[in-house]
C-alpha cells in the first residue's frame, strides 16, 4: 500500500468524525477534521505525483474520500439549516448522476466480460460435453441484463449526438455569405 493510499484512507475516515461533530453542533471540531481532510487531499496527490506513487486503488479512493465528505458536509449542513435545501439536492442530484455514468461505464466494459465468459462456458461445455447448468442459465441472464443496460446507454449517447446534428449550419452559412434569405 502507498503513501497517498494511506493518507486517503486517513481521510474517508475523517469522514464519520467530522459529520459526528456537525451532529453534535462541534463546529470547531468539524472544521478542523474538514480542513486535515483538505490538506492531507493535497499531499497525496503531491506524492503521488512527486514520486509517482499512483495506483489503481488510489484512483478510485482519491475521488470518492472527496465526494464522501462533501457530500455528507452538505446533506448535514441543509439539514442543519444552514444551506438552502435546493443546493444540497442540486449538488447530490450531480454527484449521483456522476456515480450512475462511472458505474454505466463499467457496465459496459463488464458486459464485454460477461459476454466472453458465456462464450467460452459454451465452448467449453460443447467441447467437453459438461453441463454447467447453473452457471449458464446465470450468465445468460447476466449477459442480457448488461447487454440492454449497454445498448440502452449507446441509443442514449447516439440521440444526444443526434439532436445536435446540423446545429449552427444556419449561423455558418450567414457568415459566409451564402444566406438562404431572398429579398
Amino acid at each position: 500500500m502507498t503513501i497517498p493510499n494511506m493518507i486517503t484512507i486517513m481521510r474517508l475516515l475523517l469522514v464519520p468524525a467530522v459529520v459526528l461533530a456537525m451532529l453534535q453542533a462541534r463546529w470547531d471540531w468539524a472544521f478542523a477534521g474538514f480542513l486535515v481532510a483538505g490538506i492531507s487531499d493535497g499531499i497525496d496527490g503531491f506524492i503521488a505525483r512527486r514520486y509517482r506513487l499512483f495506483s489503481r486503488l488510489g484512483a478510485y479512493l482519491d475521488p470518492m474520500a472527496d465526494k464522501l465528505l462533501l457530500v455528507s458536509v452538505f446533506v448535514v449542513m441543509g439539514f442543519a439549516g444552514e444551506l438552502p435545501l435546493w443546493l444540497v439536492v442540486t449538488m447530490v442530484s450531480r454527484d449521483g448522476l456522476i456515480i450512475c455514468a462511472v458505474l454505466l461505464s463499467s457496465v459496459m466494459a463488464l458486459n464485454t466480460a460477461a459476454q466472453i465468459a458465456l462464450a467460452a462456458l459454451v465452448l467449453g461445455e460443447l467441447a467437453f460435453s459438461v453441463h454447467l447448468d447453473p452457471l449458464r442459465p446465470a450468465l445468460i441472464l447476466l449477459s442480457g441484463v448488461l447487454t440492454v443496460a449497454s445498448a440502452a446507454a449507446y441509443l442514449v449517447a447516439w440521440l444526444r449526438h443526434m439532436s445536435g446534428y446540423g446545429e449552427g449550419s444556419q449561423t455558418s452559412n450567414t457568415k459566409s455569405g451564402n444566406s438562404n434569405t431572398d429579398t
